[in-house]
């Protein structure tokens, strides 16, 4: 996997002092100016100072007792100020590293900031939901295959999927349009350990499954020619993160292309009033968990927002007349279980309003099924292109 270069920098704005790439020294004087620029920020700070490793690849002993000695000298002489670790999951050994000072120095703390990750990221990580992310793959990719070549992919290319899931868009893709390479990258340990799996069992062997955080991400800059993320920035409280790293992964002339839906637009027919007023508390349940699954008609905004230009967007309906009906019956019976059974639950909905909930998705599931029925999931499709 690629690595950002070695940083040290601070930004006195937020009181952050960053530690990037790979820190290998033989003698302390090699990351003299480092230290120099460590010092100056502790000289600045007061209150608290953060030091931000998320993107810390790797760091020899030499390095790590140079800056350890730094803090604890400080917390020695500077009785007002204390030291906040923040590191990531995607590097766990920094985590076990920095604790050991936690552990001698009280004031010096160490914060997985994505131990929690993101509200709500438990439901859509949940392994049980793995079979039903591959019938809805399943189901999108008969429109996807014909809009893909329109934003960006072609055969060669050098490709990452971001927060790839499950792995099976990665697997279409290498057997549709064969690019030169794909990374693809998830902060789900499960599901990259299905997708591993499930590469293996085609016997395809090149795609690079990777562990990490989409919003920090451990590669370098300017090497993609087509970024895509799809169905996530919906589920993320800070989609304009995520695509500030989709940006900067991109390479210039690059696109990058996101897909998102907008539930309230779910329909179905007959018991229509039903299911539409199920799929509109759909939306405020998600925005309870911080999540917004009305992006869909956003892209254009936050792609321009991002710094994308040549944005392309276009929508589909997925229906129960997309192969068979029984495949969307089963995804919207596998969303009332989330949606019904966790969240509204977590939230603490009254007995009366879940029972209503969830006779929208029944109905939704009737229509789908009915000879004469029709039932609709609504997807927007968007890309942009990174400016020369």
């Amino acid at each position: 996997m690629s690595t950002v270069p070695f940083l040290a920098e601070f930004d006195s704005n937020s009181q952050e002092f960053f530690l990037a790439g790979v820190i290998r020294p033989h003698s302390v004087d090699e990351i003299g100016s480092s230290i120099c620029i460590f010092r100056k920020a502790i000289d600045d700070v007061r209150g608290v100072l953060y030091i931000n490793i998320k993107r810390l690849v790797q760091m020899n002993n030499t390095a790590f007792q140079a800056f350890a000695r730094v803090v604890l000298d400080t917390c020695r002489t500077r009785t007002d100020l204390r030291f906040v670790v923040v590191t990531s999951s995607v590097v766990g050994w920094t985590e076990h590293m920095f604790k050991h000072l936690s552990s001698i120095e009280p004031r010096v703390t160490v914060e997985v900031y994505d131990s929690g990750f993101y509200p709500g990221q438990s439901f859509v990580e949940d392994p049980s939901f793995i079979p039903i992310l591959r019938t809805q793959t399943k189901m999108t990719w008969r429109h996807e295959r014909t809009i893909l070549p329109r934003h960006g992919m072609r055969r060669g290319i050098v490709m990452a999927d971001i927060c790839c899931g499950i792995g099976d868009f990665a697997l279409l893709v290498k057997k549709e349009f064969r690019p030169g390479r794909i990374v693809a990258l998830d902060h789900s340990r499960a599901s990259l350990a299905y997708a591993r799996e499930m590469a293996a069992s085609f016997d395809v062997a090149d795609i690079e499954y990777t562990y990490g955080d989409a919003s920090e991400m451990l590669l370098e800059g300017n090497q993609f020619d087509l970024v895509t993320c799809r169905h996530s920035l919906q589920i993320f409280n800070r989609p304009d993160m995520i695509l500030k790293e989709l940006f900067r992964i991109c390479k210039p002339g690059g696109r990058v292309y996101i897909t998102n839906e907008k539930n309230s637009h779910c329909l179905g027919e007959p018991r229509s009033q039903s299911i539409q007023w199920t799929y509109n508390e759909v939306a405020k349940l998600f925005s309870h968990f911080e999540m917004d699954v009305e992006l869909g008609p956003k892209s254009r905004r936050y792609l321009t927002d991002a710094g994308f230009d040549d944005i392309l967007i276009e929508s589909f309906m997925v229906t129960n007349l997309d192969g068979d009906p029984q495949d969307f019956a089963d995804v919207i019976a596998a969303w009332e279980n989330v949606y019904v059974e966790e969240m509204a639950v977590r939230r603490g909905d009254s007995s009366d309003f879940i029972e209503r909930f969830r006779q929208g998705f029944r109905d939704h599931i009737f229509a789908a099924l009915h000879p004469k029925g029709y039932a609709g999931w609504p997807i927007w499709a968007a890309s942009g292109r990174k400016p020369s």
